[in-house]
């Protein structure tokens, strides 16, 4: 079964210094092509009607950067297609000062029940230098807003090793996030990616990101002030209060179904993984044509299917369960890695109980190299089929 959707609204105001997802600064006329390309590529490729589903993602970009009536053809596309009543979770991404009544007021009739916040960093010179509009008394405005008309489930979004940021500026952040009790937070290390401001700087020598040795205390703080607060850490970057995780995130973890839309947007089906047209020109016009903008398909056989269970599940800090492996692919998770687990036990990277396997404290700072070590050849698994 398809769990979740995940939507992709391209349009910002600003574009960050740092983000490489595909958007487009906002313009009105070609925001209404998008919108109508989207709608037609949502129609041809979800059959019916009130099809459930356990989440739904609006993502960007900044989808609340859209007009009212565009957002609105956006969440009545998706209330015509998905059963939103019966949806665990309803996200919708948004910037801090992006609000106002009528939209907070239509989201909810739309049954969008979270809001991921991309506050980035509290600290107005700093949100200045990485591209945001936003300043952090819009942070309190935008919160105090979604509260007032019944928005409980917000998630900020935080960066850490941000140019020239230090500890106790990252401290600060943290702790003036925390400060607003909320549920969830998602917090990420800058990482310097191609085809952005920040990378043609980098290039240049011209950003000077932290030392590593303090990202690594900046990641330390992070965990130790969550957990001193209540907020428990359920995946790599992931932070939330028990009862708030983020169910469409864990979605991608567990290796489950999702469908994608929307230009430079990703889905998962069975035996495949699909990969949307970005530039937004070339979208519209396929989707327009026939609903099916899609640019790759990588096929995920067995092999791929076992190696992609273990580079996601192992990023929950819960690991991989082993029952539920051996139900999805008939055997024991032990019989196919037992080398690899032991060698990672050993270097202190890795728990192996009875009933899961998970990443230790240290081995979360190594999560990458622990990951590689589950590539598989096609004679290791010949004899497991």
């Amino acid at each position: 079964m398809i769990q979740s959707v995940y939507t992709h609204i391209p349009f910002c105001q600003q574009i960050c210094h740092y983000c490489d997802f595909t958007k487009f600064f906002y313009n009105e006329k070609l925001a209404d092509e998008y919108v109508e390309a989207l709608k037609n590529e949502i129609n041809v490729n979800v059959s019916g009607k009130n099809n459930k589903v356990n989440t739904i993602f609006i993502g960007g970009g900044t989808p609340t950067a859209l007009t009212i009536k565009q957002l609105r053809t956006i969440l009545e596309t998706i209330k015509d297609k998905f059963d939103v009543e019966n949806c665990a979770e309803y996200t919708i991404e948004a910037n801090p000062g992006d609000f106002d009544t009528d939209k907070i007021k239509m989201l909810r009739s739309y049954g969008v029940n979270r809001i991921s916040l991309g506050v980035q960093v509290f600290d107005d010179k700093m949100l200045e230098e990485i591209g945001r509009l936003h300043k952090i008394k819009d942070v309190y405005t935008t919160v105090n807003h979604l509260q007032k008309y019944g928005f409980s489930n917000i998630s900020i979004d935080l960066i850490y090793a941000l140019p020239n940021q230090t500890v106790d500026n990252f401290r600060h952040t943290l702790n003036e996030a925390i400060q607003f009790n909320l549920p969830h937070y998602s917090t990420y290390a800058l990482q310097i990616e191609p085809k952005t401001l920040f990378y043609n700087r980098f290039k240049k020598g011209k950003l000077h990101r932290p030392k590593q040795e303090d990202e690594v205390e900046m990641y330390d703080l992070l965990r130790r002030t969550m957990k001193q607060n209540g907020i428990e850490q359920y995946e790599i970057s992931n932070f939330a209060k028990p009862g708030y995780e983020s169910k469409h995130n864990l979605t991608y973890w567990n290796n489950d179904y999702y469908y994608g839309f929307g230009a430079g947007a990703h889905g998962y089906l069975p035996g495949k993984r699909t990969g949307n047209i970005r530039p937004l020109p070339a979208y519209v016009k396929q989707a327009m044509e026939n609903g099916k903008p899609i640019l790759s398909t990588e096929k995920i056989g067995f092999k791929e299917n076992i190696e992609e269970e273990l580079f996601l599940g192992l990023r929950k800090l819960a690991g991989i369960n082993k029952t539920v492996f051996k139900h999805k692919f008939g055997f024991e998770l032990d019989s196919l890695y037992e080398q690899q687990i032991s060698k990672l036990v050993q270097k202190g990277w890795l728990q192996n109980n009875a009933d899961s396997v998970h990443l230790t404290d240290q081995g979360v700072l190594f999560g990458n190299e622990v990951f590689e070590q589950f590539l598989l050849d096609d004679e290791d698994i010949n004899h497991l089929r």
